[in-house]
């Protein structure tokens, strides 16, 4: 089966998909509320055959939403599909409440649609097309995992950011990429992450028309316009997408305001948005997060920590200090998983390290190690999600050689970041992880954050090599 076909087939059984459970949500919704007389008593209820125009026009309201929502035409992340289903749902009911009075009033399709079962249709309608689409997204992975329907990929550009992009997408099945190689220079690795380098940007297309390439990122951020517009022009030889990724100014310039300065207009390319009522919002969310963590994660903590004592000699808990908010040193406590005194050798953390211990990789590989952080939270220096605290001596190092470095230190360390979801945690690239940090400052959101630690439990639980 082709891409093409295969995408066709895909979009095409998706919208089904939500056709059908948005339906059936409509129809246990009515079911609900003939047979349970919460909050009151059902009141001129109609039989459901009454409700087929009604259902029929919700069913259009919401996969038109939908439509506009784009869930139709992006891959996204598990996360970021629940938040568009929720507002596609949400509106789409909302739309064919509104229309149904409009239209239908005084006609023979004019039927009473009682709150409770606004409510139900709303709330399972919300669960059903999440489930469904789940459901969905499996097949189509196995069918892909398979060789079917996968799109194959070409990466331009071997850096550090290429690095990011490939892990993302190896740890990404769902995606559905297959990656057939990576284009650089002459004095570029014959590999990178396992993936062939092909040839050099003067290759392209060539290697497009060899490999029946589906779609090309080119991932130089630094890459001037010049630079760009002569590989889009290679790539544009051949019927491929296209996509680039972005770097770090345009990345800040996606939420370019208008001000202006006595009016003189101004674009605002950086703004601090955590400060005023914010800060209060986000240390509201991090104690009653971090307290109900620390509740639910009792059990495990004790276990880990009587683990750790008997395993090897030693303290139980590894306490370091880090720089946290303002430049200022604290402690930040971890559950030991190194031998004692590891840290004397003075090495940077670093994958498979032998240092640790038996219990140790097993914990460091589930992120058990970090629980005890919820401690710091709660004391106040650390946030539950912000840049990831370092080491005093690798900041002033760092601060000498990457711009903006102290910048990441205007807000509270994190217990997870924006960084760390995105693949770039332990021994990655502190440039990339500083261009994540600064762009999670500038967009701060409640929402944001709610969404970062869903993907760390996610991430954790469900992919813990990558987590």
């Amino acid at each position: 089966m082709t891409t093409s076909r295969f995408r066709t087939i895909s979009t095409l059984s998706l919208v089904v998909v939500d056709a059908v459970m948005t339906v059936l949500a409509f129809i246990v919704a009515y079911a609900l509320r003939a047979n349970i007389p919460f909050p009151a008593e059902p009141v001129s209820l109609a039989p459901l055959q009454s409700y087929t125009g009604l259902i029929i026009l919700q069913c259009v309201c919401v996969m038109a939403t939908m439509f506009f929502y784009r869930t139709y035409h992006i891959v996204r992340s598990r996360v970021d599909q629940f938040y568009a289903i929720f507002g596609a749902i949400s509106i789409g009911s909302l739309l064919a409440v509104s229309l149904s009075t409009i239209f239908f009033k005084n006609t023979a399709l004019e039927v009473d649609y009682p709150r409770a079962t606004l409510v139900y249709a709303w709330v399972l309608g919300i669960a059903l097309v999440s489930g469904g689409r789940w459901a969905q997204g499996r097949i189509r992975t196995q069918y892909q995992m398979r060789g079917q329907g996968r799109e194959r990929l070409l990466v331009v550009g071997t850096g550090d950011v290429a690095q990011v992009v490939l892990q993302k997408i190896q740890w990404s099945p769902y995606l559905g990429y297959d990656v057939v190689g990576v284009i650089n220079g002459d004095d570029s690795p014959r590999d990178v992450l396992g993936v062939p380098v092909l040839g050099r940007a003067d290759d392209l297309p060539q290697l497009i028309e060899r490999h029946l390439i589906d779609e090309v990122i080119i991932a130089l951020p630094s890459a001037s316009h010049e630079e760009l517009l002569k590989l889009i022009s290679l790539c544009q030889r051949g019927k491929v997408s296209i996509k680039v990724f972005p770097d770090l100014f345009e990345i800040m310039a996606a939420g370019v305001t208008v001000d202006d300065l006595g009016g003189l207009p101004l674009l605002t390319v950086r703004d601090v948005a955590l400060r005023g009522y914010n800060l209060i919002l986000k240390r509201a969310m991090d104690i009653a997060a971090s307290a109900a963590a620390l509740v639910l994660a009792s059990p495990i903590m004790m276990l880990v920590s009587m683990l750790v004592k008997l395993e090897s000699p030693g303290p139980v808990f590894f306490v370091q200090e880090r720089v946290g908010l303002d430049g200022i040193p604290f402690p930040m406590i971890k559950f030991r998983s190194m031998r004692q005194n590891a840290e004397d050798s003075a090495q940077w953390t670093v994958k498979d390290d032998p240092r640790r211990t038996r219990l140790g990789a097993f914990i460091r590989r589930y992120s058990l190690d970090e629980l005890p952080q919820l401690i710091n939270v709660v004391a106040g220096q650390m946030s539950m999600v912000g840049p990831r605290a370092e080491q005093p001596k690798y900041v002033e190092e760092f601060q000498r050689r990457i711009p903006r470095y102290m910048e990441r230190h205007r807000e509270k360390a994190g217990l997870t970041g924006w960084a760390q979801v995105n693949g770039l945690r332990g021994d990655t690239s502190i440039e990339e992880r500083t261009k994540y940090d600064l762009w999670y400052i500038e967009n701060w959101s409640i929402w944001l954050d709610i969404k970062i630690m869903l993907r760390t439990v996610i991430k954790v639980w469900m992919d813990p090599a990558a987590g």
